[in-house]
């Protein structure tokens, strides 16, 4: 049985890690090359590191702190933030990431899917997907969940797939934050849309929201959280025990 993976997410702004509630009211966390030291001493599987207002100002990633972050890991590292072209796939891979994350990038330019997948492999591409209800449907935003896009986000996460993305990331601002549990209405549609792996973000409060993620829909590959790790309110290691008690087979 494959085991299932638990990722903290660092969303990096200004040099420091942040958190907010539906996208928004963002507040100073930790320095992220000591929090993803922490992580990857402590149990988590892979980490994934957002430079979250790269898009939105228009910039490259701040390839120090990635520098820096990736030194201190040994475990996968997914990076993400103004990933428009090659060369950004290019330079942050040659920073220390293993995987690439591209978000808006890929809503400006599709094509970018493709032509990163086979250049490096889709086992290096990951689509992140901020998805919100409008309406009753499932819509994409875009710059960090600042603008809507009407694209309808099932459409686009199937041609992301069919554009050859190694791996979805599932990104719901509408329980981003708010610990209530995961978007499973959401996270089954998408499940039962694609045949690749499909991570869960957004939403989760405390360790029965993962056991309910991975009962509810056993064919997820990973929770992804950042405030309940961040703050305390879940230790990784705690998770994983509890999770092995539920018959979830995680990695300790």
């Amino acid at each position: 049985m494959i085991t299932k993976r638990i990722i903290p997410c660092l969303d990096v702004k200004d040099g420091r890690v942040v958190k907010g509630v539906n996208f928004k009211g963002l507040s100073d966390v930790s320095n992220p090359v000591d929090l993803a030291d922490y992580y990857s001493k402590c149990g988590a599987d892979e980490l994934v590191f957002y430079d979250i207002t790269a898009s939105a100002e228009g910039r490259g990633i701040f390839t120090d702190i990635l520098r820096d972050a990736a030194s201190k890991i040994f475990i996968p590292l997914t990076v993400g933030g103004g990933i428009n072209t090659l060369a950004d796939f290019d330079r942050v891979l040659k920073c220390g990431a293993d995987k690439v994350s591209v978000n808006s990038g890929s809503i400006k330019n599709p094509k970018i899917i493709e032509d990163a997948a086979k250049c490096y492999g889709s086992q290096c591409v990951v689509l992140s997907v901020d998805v919100k209800r409008v309406n009753g449907k499932f819509e994409v935003f875009s710059h960090g969940g600042r603008v809507a896009t009407g694209i309808d986000a099932l459409e686009w996460i199937k041609m992301g797939e069919s554009s050859g993305a190694g791996e979805i990331v599932v990104n719901s601002i509408d329980t981003d934050g708010v610990k209530q549990g995961f978007d499973l209405e959401m996270l089954k549609a998408v499940e039962e849309l694609v045949s690749i792996p499909v991570i869960a973000s957004g939403g989760a409060g405390c360790i029965e929201d993962f056991v309910t993620l991975f009962r509810e829909i056993p064919t997820i590959d990973a929770g992804l959280a950042a405030s309940i790790f961040h703050f305390g309110e879940v230790a990784i290691r705690d998770l994983k025990e509890n999770l092995l008690k539920n018959n979830i087979n995680v990695r300790l």
